[in-house]
């Protein structure tokens, strides 16, 4: 499951990378600068659509071990239509107030245009992206990782395939970007769709009065999974907007930092995944001495290899601004954050680690209390003092710093829990939220499609 998730985590972060490349081959660093302005706004959904997908992959995976495959198909049908119909209110407000939205987050002229253009074609393509990476999600909720991962690779290589073929043969420049990676989504979506309702004949038909019925499971775990995602993209474009004054060269720096940085640290992101289940197995067994044993053990691994991420980062600085075109203070901020900043993301890894053991241990609010702690109280003072006193580079020292704290705070609070748990010596109730809610609904059996 775990290798699963890294490989797909790795073909959608590598596919970013490269569409950054290619777009900075045409040498403009306002390009660069829109895709930062755009990506930070596309972002926000995709963070939604996250939350979103926690609670299906959740609901789904529930009933499934009950082995209960009729309510697991009622559950994923009522998610399925919910998250697209929240992702295509959210998309169209998006793309009505696109110029004001981007602009809020500090483009202006030329940059502004062609983010207004590359957004415009990405946000109403977003629903088509939700849709499939939910039922992706669903795929994943019944084991079937090995398809679940080839929906993103297969998105990934043809984004990558045509990104070229539209920016440079076509002639489309941004625009073909765009219109590569919805292509993409909707062979993400096709993939997807194929293993779900072909392979697994998960989804059902459904009625309007089961489909609200089943909205309040689904809100009871989408609520908090949802605020906790939002906190990052809210810190996210505070830095941009911070960082727009000083010009569209320190914007491309910051966003081609943002599309290396994801790729350099999948196994960290991929790492939060691996030790949720094993947290949640040994937390029901009451066996908290080996939950504190995952706990030491991930940190561990967290901390070698952001280590070695951060001295392969320094050692290839000067070649990845060399390979992207980048010049002037884009040039200063990448070599800036590769020498000495990348070795930050370890506090990341500890937020990490800690909502993971959060949401396995039923305190999943306070993973939602950290992330807005990071981004609120964290990110947005110490961006602000950073870009006062020290500039482009007092911006991404600040974002950093502004992890570091919660980092800390959050994994001695995850110690400080399984010590409590512990000293109960109880294992874990049903989850008091969802599990009772699922258990409250009626049934009614739909033989699948």
């Amino acid at each position: 499951m775990t290798s699963a998730s890294a490989v797909g985590l790795v073909a959608m972060f590598a596919v970013d990378m490269v569409d950054m490349y290619f777009l900075t081959l045409l040498g403009e660093q306002e390009l660069a600068a829109a895709v930062g302005f755009a990506g930070t706004l596309l972002f926000f959904l995709v963070s939604v659509s996250i939350g979103l997908q926690i609670a299906l992959g959740a609901l789904v995976a529930r009933s499934e071990g009950r082995h209960r495959r009729d309510l697991a198909g009622r559950y994923c049908s009522s998610a399925l239509a919910f998250n697209f119909l929240v992702a295509a209110l959210i998309s169209a407000a998006g793309w009505l107030h696109l110029p004001a939205l981007l602009g809020f987050l500090g483009a202006r002229g030329q940059t502004l245009e062609y983010a207004v253009s590359y957004a415009g074609i990405m946000l109403p393509a977003m629903p088509i992206l939700v849709l499939g990476m939910s039922a992706a999600t669903a795929v994943r909720a019944l084991g079937d990782a090995r398809r679940s991962m080839w929906a993103t690779v297969l998105g990934s290589l043809v984004n990558a395939a045509l990104d070229p073929l539209f920016i440079f043969v076509f002639g489309w420049g941004l625009e073909g970007a765009a219109v590569a990676s919805v292509f993409a989504r909707l062979v993400v979506l096709a993939v997807a769709w194929h293993a779900l309702a072909v392979v697994h004949r998960l989804p059902c038909r459904i009625t309007r009065a089961e489909f609200q019925a089943d909205l309040r499971p689904i809100l009871t775990i989408a609520g908090p999974a949802v605020l906790t995602n939002v906190a990052t993209p809210i810190g996210g474009s505070f830095v941009l907007m911070t960082m727009a004054p000083f010009g569209d060269s320190a914007v491309a720096g910051a966003a081609i930092m943002g599309r290396i940085t994801p790729l350099a640290m999948a196994a960290v992101f991929a790492l939060s995944g691996a030790i949720g289940p094993i947290v949640g197995q040994n937390a029901g067994a009451g066996r908290y001495d080996r939950v504190r044993s995952t706990l030491v053990n991930a940190v561990m691994f967290n901390v070698v290899y952001v280590a070695l991420v951060w001295l392969l980062l320094w050692l290839g600085a000067d070649l990845i601004a060399r390979g992207f075109s980048a010049s002037g203070p884009a040039r200063q901020l990448i070599l800036f954050y590769c020498e000495f900043l990348a070795g930050a993301f370890v506090f990341n890894g500890l937020l990490f680690i800690s909502n993971a053991s959060f949401n396995n241990l039923h305190h999943a609010h306070w993973a939602t209390g950290f992330n807005f702690g990071r981004a609120l109280l964290g990110t947005i003072p110490a961006v602000y003092l950073g870009a006062r006193w020290f500039g482009p580079r007092g911006v991404m020292a600040g974002e950093a710093v502004g992890s570091m704290l919660f980092g800390v705070l959050a994994i001695l609070a995850a110690f400080a829990l399984v010590r409590r748990l512990a000293r109960q010596h109880q294992p874990m109730a049903p989850d008091p939220g969802a599990a009772s809610a699922v258990a409250s609904l009626p049934i009614n059996p739909v033989p699948p499609l």
